[in-house]
């Protein structure tokens, strides 16, 4: 008997991409509201795209299974 397939994790899905070479692009956290505190700088480089660490891939790729 074939083992079934694995679901996507359809919230994961909406918030990783996964590039060609491997790494797992996301968006920061910390963008949404209490923006009053945080400096200019801060919220301008948060808006920035960044990469999931290391620590993070395994997990993250389970969660989205690509090809």
């Amino acid at each position: 008997m074939k083992m079934p397939k694995i679901k996507t994790h359809r919230a994961s899905a909406k918030r990783f991409r996964v590039t060609k070479t491997g790494k797992i692009k996301m968006n920061h956290a910390f963008t949404s509201h209490i923006l009053t505190k945080k400096t200019t700088k801060r919220k301008r480089n948060l808006r920035k795209g960044a990469y999931a660490s290391s620590a993070n891939l395994k997990t993250i790729k389970k969660l989205i299974p690509y090809k």
